[in-house]
């Protein structure tokens, strides 16, 4: 199994570091997370269509570049660098791997190749975006007939197709497709804690859908991992902008005629967060080489993912209540971007599950292994 980025691999990382960069400045962030869509078209259009951000991970055969997990691993990171704001995680993310996973190969060759190439936005809607466990409470379907609500979406009102997870009677869940216009659909859009995410509440009344594909909980379980696994990519990329900043900020204040960098307390403080964010990047890259190397296999380390959600989870936030303490009294300031990184760790801690979930599925998986 490979176990560090090749040549070629951070060559790409240094590609699309640029990209966003060039593309998600603070100033860029703060503009998007104040408008309704929290995204720049003409940013999406450049990202998906020209440099094929969109398709990294998916086969060739839907018009992705036949790469994977490792390299959406790569592509997530540098977007959490730079906060990335757009519809990337919904639709090519958790629709997209719903739909490799579990869609029909019908509506691979048809809706999947819309998302790769970013012309159609879609989501995944789940029961609880912040309880991937929870499943089958909230959403059913009868007929091809869906009804519930799902408290909270990623990226529903930008969508312009909804893939839901829907329980059905026979105890299967089904994968079903709706037109967001479609009557019955009332997208509500959610003010939350962090505006560099895009949330909404999705009611379904009665909604004729199609029914596309079919899960069951081992394929769902490979699904939260795809998922989480790409979000603490994400999670680790802001942890070490956040890391690098600070440091850089405490080699320039200067407090008592000395920078605020050379006292020890701090120094101490600063090598504590990183040797937890080196452990939580290793685990993190380790998940995504395990799903890379198992592709085909639905038998992966089944806790590999959550390791790496539950230890990025965790420094994240730390590296974001650090950074804001150790700038003083200017990190509590709205001026400061500080603040825009940390709204994200708190909100990146829950989605998809807290810490403290990932860790007792981590732990019932290596007891289930124990016990095997």
């Amino acid at each position: 199994m490979q176990t560090e980025f090749t040549e070629d691999q951070e060559q790409f990382r240094e590609v699309v570091a640029r990209f966003m960069q060039a593309k998600s400045p603070s100033h860029e962030v703060r503009r998007l997370m104040a408008t309704e869509g929290g995204y720049d078209s003409k940013v999406w259009q450049q990202m998906s269509g020209e440099i094929g951000l969109t398709g990294v991970h998916f086969p060739e055969e839907f018009g992705g570049f036949g790469y994977g997990p490792v390299e959406l691993g790569i592509v997530s990171e540098e977007m959490g660098r730079f906060l990335y704001c757009g519809p990337f995680f919904a639709s090519s993310v958790m629709a997209g791997y719903a739909l490799l996973l579990a869609g029909s190969d019908s509506v691979k060759q048809s809706l999947l190749t819309e998302v790769v190439s970013g012309r159609v936005i879609t989501t995944l809607v789940l029961d609880d975006l912040n309880s991937p466990t929870l499943v089958g409470q909230r959403l059913r379907a009868k007929a091809s007939i869906l009804s519930g609500q799902a408290p909270l979406v990623l990226d529903a009102h930008n969508a312009e197709q909804l893939l839901v997870i829907g329980a059905e009677p026979e105890g299967f869940f089904g994968l079903y497709q709706v037109p967001s216009s479609t009557a019955g659909v009332a997208i509500e859009p959610i003010e939350a804690m962090d505006p560099t995410r895009k949330l909404a509440s999705v009611i379904f009344d009665q909604v004729p859908a199609t029914r596309v594909g079919e899960l069951d909980m081992v394929l769902l379980q490979r699904l939260w991992d795809y998922i989480c696994m790409a979000l603490a990519h994400e999670m680790i990329g802001g942890a070490q902008q956040l890391f690098e900043s600070t440091i850089e900020y405490t080699k320039l204040r200067y407090q008592f005629g000395r920078p605020i960098g050379s006292f020890q307390g701090l120094k101490h403080r600063c090598a504590d967060l990183l040797m937890e964010l080196e452990i939580a990047k290793a685990a993190t890259h380790h998940a995504g080489f395990c799903l890379a190397a198992n592709a085909d296999d639905t038998e992966v380390e089944p806790y590999a993912a959550s390791m790496a959600k539950a230890l990025a989870g965790d420094v994240y936030l730390k590296a974001a209540k650090e950074a804001i303490q150790m700038r003083g009294g200017i990190g509590f300031t709205w001026e400061e971007d500080t603040h825009l990184w940390f709204k994200r760790a708190k909100s990146s801690e829950v989605f998809m599950g807290t810490p403290a979930i990932h860790r007792e599925r981590m732990m019932t998986a290596l007891e289930e292994e124990g016990g095997a």
